[in-house]
């Protein structure tokens, strides 16, 4: 527990306060919800168009059009990875882990949607299908799939551990993106992003709310899947925690591979879908 301040005595009606009933902050409920049924019939029909494997402690960027579906798999050992994932025309459009973590909430699974940044802010993925679903919430707080991290990265290793490690999930993203853009890291970096922590088993403690993490329960043949809403570019880190399950950042951690899979929509499977438009505010900001 954190030390309390004595020049900040506990007032008298403090557990009138602290018994106040929570208000959820965003209500989803007017939200268009994403049509599942049509996704799930679609799928069944898709056909693969292409994969990426991503070597441990290494990461790789994907291209999904739109309409399409991507499954990211664990295919040799438990590992958990970190997801980035743009507007394929415009990088400045970007997954916005801050306000997808404020619609849906800490952890994501089947129906939660992956939000762009300001101003589009839009709904740019769905997730359609979690084999980590059945994990809930243990006993510790904690569940998979996590947009609470940040991705694990050189500045904190250095600041905490000292040393320059160069496989941190931030700057395996970098490189992974400036060779696709075929430009310097420096200018890549620029558009690494907060992730979704996929397949990672994290949660905040109780008494100091501090985040944590614990060995992910994803093994071989789990995987989750995503409906591209507009044209992706993503990129996956194959994070050198592994498991997550002791260390965040080394080269002491057993890490396995992860797999990108692509899958094609059968013509007319999608009959009435459409990519969700931009964000309708006008941009005024009250001038």
């Amino acid at each position: 527990m954190k030390p309390q301040n004595p020049a900040y005595p506990e007032p008298q009606d403090a557990a009138q306060r602290r018994a106040v009933e929570p208000v959820i902050c965003y209500p989803i409920e007017g939200l268009p919800a994403p049509d599942l049924d049509l996704y799930s019939a679609a799928r069944q029909s898709a056909t693969k168009t292409g994969e990426v494997l991503v070597p441990p402690r290494e990461a790789k960027v994907f291209q999904v059009p739109a309409g399409h579906f991507f499954r990211i798999t664990s295919v040799k050992g438990p590992q958990v990875g970190d997801l980035n994932l743009w507007n394929a025309h415009d990088l400045g459009e970007r997954f916005y882990s801050g306000k997808t973590r404020g619609l849906h909430g800490t952890h994501l699974s089947v129906s939660d949607r992956i939000w762009s940044s300001h101003p589009a802010m839009r709904p740019i993925a769905t997730i359609i299908d979690d084999t980590l679903d059945w994990y809930g919430f243990d006993e510790f707080g904690a569940s998979v799939h996590d947009v609470i991290g940040t991705r694990c990265d050189p500045y904190t290793h250095n600041l905490l551990s000292g040393g320059q490690y160069h496989h941190c999930c931030h700057s395996n993203l970098t490189r992974a993106l400036a060779d696709y853009l075929d430009c310097p890291t420096s200018e890549a970096e620029g558009h690494v992003h907060d992730v979704l922590n996929v397949f990672m088993c994290t949660g905040f403690t109780r008494d100091t709310g501090q985040y944590f993490m614990k060995a992910s329960p994803v093994r071989p043949g789990d995987f989750l899947e995503f409906f591209a809403e507009i044209d992706l570019l993503g990129a996956l880190s194959t994070c050198p925690g592994g498991d997550c399950s002791s260390e965040h950042s080394s080269d002491s951690a057993t890490c396995y591979p992860l797999l990108v899979e692509v899958f094609a929509p059968a013509d007319g499977a999608l009959q009435g879908w459409s990519q969700p438009p931009v964000s309708g505010y006008d941009r005024s900001h009250g001038v």
